[in-house]
């Protein structure tokens, strides 16, 4: 297995709100770990409620003797949501701030997911397969047939979140599970790059024969080239 992980501010934006974990090593009882967080609030809450996220999930998995990965993430995700609301009363700076979270860890075989709110992880093969759900408005109305996929991708809505880690007083993360048969590409990145960059693209960029820095850096160059209008986070592994 290999992974690497990087952030872009992006061309508009001024504050980098995302954050990212990549492990290919052991995290507590995990063969591996990886988390793409896309913050949301003010100037600084966004990009403190990313970073306190991940560092919570990366330590509650490093201290915890159960050994399941859907059960750690769940844990870690819960710890990580009283963290980000237990900051959010210190200040009112802070007041209303939450990130998204994707999780991943591979385990024999296994792809295991948790995810709360809009960022998204694929499976790249033959073909690209989002295997998360986008907690969103958008998404509930295209789920109920108001909207095409066509028109989800302009919606004026589009940024509005349906969960989120500070959120609520209880988060609530889907969680899936994928058998992999070795050769596939996994993409985990936050909506700075799906808004700006169609999936079909995505494929070809993360197909290219460049090393997984370069198609990392090509990701981000290409969403940056379509508009750059929010941060850009991305994590690729090699399987």
């Amino acid at each position: 297995m290999r992974a690497y992980a990087a952030t872009d501010v992006g061309k508009i934006r001024k504050v980098n709100q995302d954050s990212v974990f990549c492990s290919d090593k052991p995290v507590g009882n995990l063969p591996n770990l990886f988390i793409v967080a896309d913050g949301m609030g003010g100037h600084k809450a966004g990009d403190l409620a990313s970073k306190l996220t991940v560092e919570t999930i990366v330590d509650v998995i490093s201290s915890m003797e159960e050994k399941d990965p859907i059960t750690l993430m769940g844990k870690a995700i819960h710890r990580a949501n009283d963290a980000v609301l237990g900051k959010a009363r210190e200040s009112e700076e802070f007041n209303g701030m939450g990130t998204t979270a994707v999780l991943a860890c591979i385990k024999d075989n296994m792809l295991y997911v948790a995810n709360v709110g809009d960022s998204r992880l694929y499976v790249i093969d033959k073909e690209i397969t989002q295997i998360t759900r986008d907690h969103s408005l958008v998404e509930e109305l295209v789920s109920l047939g108001q909207l095409d996929r066509a028109q989800a991708r302009t919606n004026k809505n589009k940024n509005i979140i349906t969960r989120a880690v500070g959120g609520m007083q209880v988060v609530m993360a889907d969680y899936f599970e994928t058998r992999l048969k070795g050769g596939e590409v996994i993409l985990m990145c936050t909506d700075g790059l799906t808004n700006m960059v169609e999936d079909s693209e995505i494929m070809n960029l993360v197909k290219q024969k460049a090393d997984l820095t370069a198609r990392v850096d090509n990701l981000i160059r290409s969403a940056n080239n379509h508009g750059g209008r929010d941060n850009v986070g991305v994590i690729l592994i090699e399987v």
